[in-house]
Parts: structure tokens; sequence; C-alpha cells
């Protein structure tokens, strides 16, 4: 049996002309896919070069050796003349503190005429005491004094009738010695009489509590009906002449710097204004603990300084002429603080350095540096000693 095929030529190549186009679509898909890569890859790059420059610098033109090298900005810090300055805290103290209490032998307090607070003046009354008992023995010795200035009058009247009888016989040279003898005797006891009354009007007048010297009464520690003694502490706290001073902690380090005369200015805790004063005494010491020591800051009295209160100080301590840069080009590792500057052959070179003073205009170099050089102002932390760079001053404005 026989059987006749129904594929015929024209079919065969009608199928085959399909799958050539549908092969052709296909590779101008794909090469439309790798054109659009390749311009996606081009644009990252291009955005990868912007910012690389943008970071270090603009670019260097083509075939130049430098293009690859980092471009830094740098600055010269000429020498310049700084103030110096000291900051310290501490706690603001009468300059001259009198602790004022009982020095006679004390009772009951009858009244108190002044209060904290107040300016008083030398010798003026604090406080009264009860003085009943002592003005009875007052008046008591006093009568003493009367009693034995009569028998020294008697003692000196006999003496004096007994010299008239001598020469006539009726009395002899042992009696005058004798009457001679009660005379002197009875004058000393007047003396002694008055001793012991003007001892007990000397104590009596120290019952009364009085400010030894004028100034600003800081305490008040007794009341009307106290009982006072010696044992009863200071009554009363005065700061001569309403003077303070400031406390003031400096490290030791900076204690070198300080001398008495110097001017300071002080600032309360919670007040806006401040005050200006002077250094009058530095403390010969330094505390083992903390390695501090103590400033004293005198002030005139002001109703902002308080005793006890904190205050902030700003001390000056002359002057110095050093070179001074910002906090950036300034860095520092285990080995301390350090910069880098610009060598002759164009490569970053580091250069320990030695920091004093902190001002706001920048931090000053005391060592390291002599002001000549170009150091490096920003991005010091990303470049390793010797390497190539590119230096741009910094522009001014």
């Amino acid at each position: 049996m026989n059987y006749q095929s129904d594929v015929t030529a024209e079919r065969a190549d009608g199928f085959s002309t399909v799958v050539d186009g549908d092969a052709r679509d296909d590779a101008r898909s794909r090469m439309w896919r790798i054109a659009i890569a390749a311009m996606v890859l081009l644009l990252l790059a291009a955005i990868g070069v912007f910012a690389y420059q943008k970071f270090f610098g603009a670019a260097t033109p083509a075939g130049d050796d430098e293009g690859q090298n980092p471009v830094v900005t740098v600055i010269s810090p000429d020498a310049e003349t700084v103030q110096g300055q000291i900051s310290a805290t501490g706690s603001i103290a009468a300059r001259r503190e009198l602790p004022v209490g009982v020095v006679g032998e004390g009772g009951r307090v009858v009244s108190v005429p002044v209060d904290a607070g107040e300016w008083v003046s030398q010798g003026q009354v604090l406080a009264v005491i009860d003085r009943s008992v002592q003005t009875q023995q007052a008046q008591s010795a006093q009568a003493q004094v009367r009693v034995a200035e009569a028998d020294a009058e008697l003692a000196q009247a006999n003496l004096d009738r007994s010299l008239q009888l001598v020469d006539r016989g009726f009395v002899s040279a042992a009696d005058v010695d004798r009457l001679t003898a009660t005379r002197d005797a009875a004058a000393a006891r007047v003396q002694v009489a008055k001793a012991q009354a003007a001892e007990l009007r000397a104590r009596n007048a120290r019952l009364n509590i009085v400010a030894p010297a004028a100034g600003l009464v800081l305490e008040r520690n007794v009341e009307p009906g106290q009982t006072a003694s010696p044992a009863s502490g200071p009554l009363f706290r005065i700061a001569r002449g309403g003077e303070m001073e400031l406390m003031a902690q400096v490290s030791e380090a900076e204690m070198a710097s300080l001398s008495p005369g110097v001017a300071a200015t002080v600032t309360p805790v919670g007040s806006a204004k401040s005050f200006t004063g002077q250094v009058w005494q530095i403390s010969p010491t330094i505390d083992p603990q903390s390695r501090q020591g103590m400033a004293r800051i005198a002030l005139s009295y002001a109703p902002e300084l308080r005793p006890g209160g904190f205050a902030n100080a700003t001390i000056n301590s002359g002057t110095v002429v050093a070179p001074m840069l910002p906090e950036s080009a300034i860095l520092s590792d285990g080995d301390g603080s350090f910069v880098y500057v610009v060598s002759e052959d164009s490569k970053a070179e580091r250069r320990p350095v030695k920091t004093g003073l902190v001002t706001s205009n920048g931090i000053v170099v005391t060592e390291g540096l002599d002001g000549s050089e170009q150091v490096v102002l920003r991005a010091g932390g990303f470049l390793t000693e010797g390497e190539a760079i590119v230096a741009r001053a910094q522009e001014e404005g």
C-alpha cells in the first residue's frame, strides 16, 4: 500500500522563514539590553569619579602624574600673641571670716539687736547678756575701795601725830616704825581694792558681745533667752569689710603659670552677671589625691556673691607667642598629639606637637612648629606618613 505525504516544499519553506525571523528579534533585544547595561555602568563610573573629585579636590588634567594624588587644604599658622586664660571652678567664701563668741563668763542673753545680712561697725554691740549679779558685785568692790581708802587716811593721820611727838620724847622710834608700816599696808590695801574693782568692771564689759571689726554679718546663732557661754561656739560670723573670695581649684600644671595680682573674671552659678577680681594668694601645696591647688581670688562685696555658692572663673595667665591651629588640624593617638605637614617633596610628614591654651580661635601649639610650615587643615586622618599629596592653600573668607 502506498501513502502520499501531505508536506510540500512550500510548507517547509514557509516554516523555516518564521523561525529565522524570531531568532533575529531575540538577538536584537539582547543587543539593546547589553547597550543599556553598558550605559548604566558608564553612568555609575562617572558618578564615582565626580564623588572622588568632590572629596579630594579638583581633578588634574589627563596624563598628569599627580592626577591620582589626593588634594588637601593646608594652612600656615603664623606665630601669634595669645592672652593665656585658665578656666577654674570653686566655692565663694568670705575673704576674712571673723567668728564671734562669748569671751567672758557668759549668761542669759537679754537681746540681740543685729541680724544676718546687716552691716555692723567695729565695737558695735551684737548681743547683750544679763549682768544683774555682776553689777552688784561691782558695787561691792567699789565700796571696798572706799573702806581701804578710809583706813589708809587714818593710818596716815596717826603717823603724822606720832612724828610731831618724837622730838618731845613721848613716842619712841619703834612706835614710829610701826605706824609707818601700818600706813604703808593701808595704802597697799587701797591699790588691791581698786584692782579688784577694775577687774569686775572689765568682766562686766565683756558680757556684751561686740563686733571685733566692721563688716557684714553672715550668721546669727543666738536668740534672746538663750544661755551663752564660751563653750557655746561662735554666735556670729562676720565677713570683715564685706570682702569675698573665690577658692578656685586649679590643676597642678596650670598653677605654674599663675602669680598673685593677675586679673580674673568670676561668674556665680545661676547669674548672668560677672565680677572682676584678682588672685591674691596661691596655695603653697598640691592636694595629693586630686593633683590640684587653690588660687584665692579676691572680690569686692556684691549681693550676688553669697558665701558657700559655686562659681566659674576665667583667670588671665599672661601672654604667649606661638602658632595657633584649628582643632581639625590636630590629631592624636597613643603617642600623643601630632599634625601632618607638607614636606619639600610634597609628601605628608607627621610632626609631633605639644598643645597649650585652648581659645575660641583655636589651640596654641607650644612645641613642634615654628609657624612657617604648611599644615594639613582637614582630612589628616585619611593620610599616611610619606604619602604624596597635592597642597592647596585655604581660601580666605
